[in-house]
């Protein structure tokens, strides 16, 4: 099993920027992929950012590109998502997802992973 815990969400005006942390427990070893998504009230979760936690390759939703980065301390076995240039659009629940899979079809697709953490709200003001 696997636990996820995040951490460094808040509320910050548009432009600002935020650095959310998701601390991985348990049976570390197994994971091969980790990724950040949100879901808005009433919408669908979203894919925002993953990493193969292996070789570091990245993918990020186009509507992130340029402004969030995905990192990994694997000494910590944390999972970083720098968020800057923030838009009111960026508000929602943020949730750090992991899966033992090596190479996913769809790294950006929630139903790909299998362990995934609480969530930590993120809101953003003009």
């Amino acid at each position: 099993q696997v636990q996820l815990v995040e951490s460094g969400g808040g509320s910050q005006q548009a432009g600002g920027s935020l650095r959310l942390s998701c601390v991985a427990s348990g049976y570390t070893s197994s994971i091969y992929s980790m990724g950040w998504f949100r879901q808005a009230p009433g919408k669908k979760r979203e894919g925002v950012a993953a990493i193969y936690t292996g070789r570091g390759s990245t993918y990020y939703a186009n509507s992130v590109k340029g402004r969030f980065t995905i990192s990994q301390d694997n000494a910590k076995n944390t999972l970083y998502l720098q968020m800057n240039s923030l838009k009111p659009e960026d508000t929602a629940m943020y949730i750090c997802a992991a899966d033992r899979t090596k190479s996913l079809w769809d790294e950006l697709d929630p139903d790909e992973y299998t362990y995934w953490g609480q969530g930590t709200q993120v809101t953003v003001s003009s």
